[in-house]
């Protein structure tokens, strides 16, 4: 698997003339950092004398962290995939009118994917983010800043992935679909940009 590579193979291979792994692995390895982060805040705090009042808290934050960790990590193949299944779609032979049809069909039915795989970051991230603010608002006081560079760390995936939505979606004949998930990546946006904000100012503000 690609998440199985080490750090230095990936950046190699970002960093390549290959198309894939690019920016929607990216942006979801960025997520997967990020929750990993929390889930770290999480884990140092659980135990720590003086904060056994938040140690059930952070045990749950902890919990979802994890799965959201580990959803994000799974979306870097899923990214690559939806990628290599958009340009085998536009590689097509387009010789007769029956293969017009089933290529754009294909095209139709690859974008969907490749729009769907980077909103799917996008609701990862974001809920990321909203576990960074709760970590950070009870996390050990030690370790407080790793709240923070997670729910920026988040921040930055959901705006990355949501780049992908938008190349994506104007090709997109479903435009009921399209709209809807331009819609919910710019609701999404707005609210984790002031979200990740809180979290910053809040992390500061502990250091006081």
């Amino acid at each position: 698997m690609i998440t199985e590579r080490s750090v230095e193979k990936f950046l190699d291979d970002l960093a390549s003339g290959a198309p894939t792994p690019g920016g929607g692995s990216a942006a979801a390895i960025m997520g997967a950092m990020g929750a990993a982060l929390v889930s770290m805040v999480c884990s140092v705090t659980i135990g720590k004398k003086g904060l056994e009042a938040v140690a059930a808290e952070m045990k749950a934050v902890r919990q979802q962290s994890e799965k959201l960790r580990m959803r994000l990590s799974g979306m870097v193949a899923e990214d690559v995939a939806a990628f290599d299944g958009l340009m085998a779609a536009y590689r097509l032979p387009k010789v007769s009118e029956a293969d017009k049809r089933a290529r754009t069909a294909a095209i139709q039915t690859s974008l969907r994917a490749a729009t769907e795989a980077p909103l799917d970051c996008v609701r990862a991230c974001a809920e990321v983010i909203v576990l960074a603010q709760r970590a950070g608002e009870s996390g050990y006081q030690g370790v407080i800043s790793d709240a923070g560079v997670g729910a920026l760390a988040a921040h930055t995936a959901l705006r990355s992935a949501a780049l992908n939505v938008h190349i994506n979606a104007p090709a997109l004949q479903d435009r009921e679909f399209a709209n809807q998930a331009a819609c919910e990546v710019e609701k999404l946006l707005e609210d984790s940009a002031r979200r990740s904000e809180a979290v910053y100012a809040l992390v500061r503000g502990r250091f006081a």
